[in-house]
């Protein structure tokens, strides 16, 4: 009993210290009431969005797609960038390969008209311009 006291009063003290040097919310216990709801964009595959948890990729945040070559990354961040369009989102993307077909991202379904489109020099570049 003492023990799970000291204990407590260690974890009470160690995240006073952080809160002091980082702010008030830089860290948290995690009960029901801290949950934050995120907004998802489904990404055209339910497994996929089931599998993520949230039942796509996150709202407003920067999204990687990582994979071999031909694994589908492209035409995965362009559904989910015709998704994001249809929920009135305003798309950016990253072309480091600078590869991106207009005439194929049209094709399923993302208004490239209104698609911001960047072909940074390095990929440093490209993740400053995210």
């Amino acid at each position: 009993m003492a023990e799970t006291l000291e204990r407590n009063k260690a974890v009470e003290q160690a995240i006073s210290q952080i809160e002091k040097q980082f702010g008030r919310g830089s860290i948290m216990k995690m009960s029901d009431d801290s949950v934050i709801s995120v907004p998802a964009i489904p990404t055209g595959a339910l497994a996929l969005d089931l599998a993520l948890g949230i039942g796509g990729v996150p709202r407003g945040r920067v999204v990687e797609i990582y994979g071999p070559e031909s694994s589908g990354k492209t035409t995965l961040a362009l559904h989910i960038a015709a998704e994001a369009q249809k929920r009135e989102g305003m798309v950016a993307f990253i072309d480091a390969e600078h590869a991106l077909d207009m005439s194929y991202a049209r094709r399923l379904g993302v208004d490239v008209d209104s698609l911001l489109v960047s072909q940074p020099d390095t990929g440093e570049q490209g993740l400053d311009i995210a």
